[in-house]
C-alpha cells in the first residue's frame, strides 16, 4: 500500500532577506526554521533542504540495509548512517556522499 508523507513550507520576503518554517505535517512532530542563509552559509540553529534531504537518504538508506541483513539471516544490532549533501550557490545540489 502506497504511502504519502506531507511536509509543507511557509516563506516570508525575498530570498536573501526572508525567512520560513518547514513543518513536519503528517509526524505532527513539529517543525523547523529556514533561511537564505542558514542554507549558503552558517546554519545558526537553523536547518536547510540539504539537511533534511541528508536526513531522509540516511535514514532510508538504514532501513533498506537492515532489512537486507536480516533477509541474509545477519541482522543487526546497530547501524549509523551519515549522508553528506553538498549544496553549492548559484548551481544547486553538486553531490550527496
Amino acid at each position: 500500500m502506497a504511502t504519502t508523507r506531507t511536509a509543507t513550507t511557509t516563506w516570508h520576503g525575498s530570498l536573501t532577506d526572508g525567512a520560513g518554517r518547514v513543518e513536519l505535517d503528517s509526524s505532527g512532530l513539529g517543525g523547523f526554521d529556514v533561511t537564505w542563509a542558514s542554507r549558503a552559509n552558517d546554519p545558526d540553529g537553523r536547518t536547510s533542504p540539504e539537511e533534511l534531504i541528508g536526513a531522509a537518504h540516511s535514514s532510508c538508506f538504514s532501513m533498506a540495509l537492515s532489512s537486507a541483513l536480516a533477509k541474509a539471516e545477519t541482522p543487526p544490532e546497530t547501524l549509523e548512517t551519515r549522508a553528506d549533501v553538498t549544496f553549492q550557490p548559484g548551481e544547486g545540489i553538486t553531490g550527496i556522499h
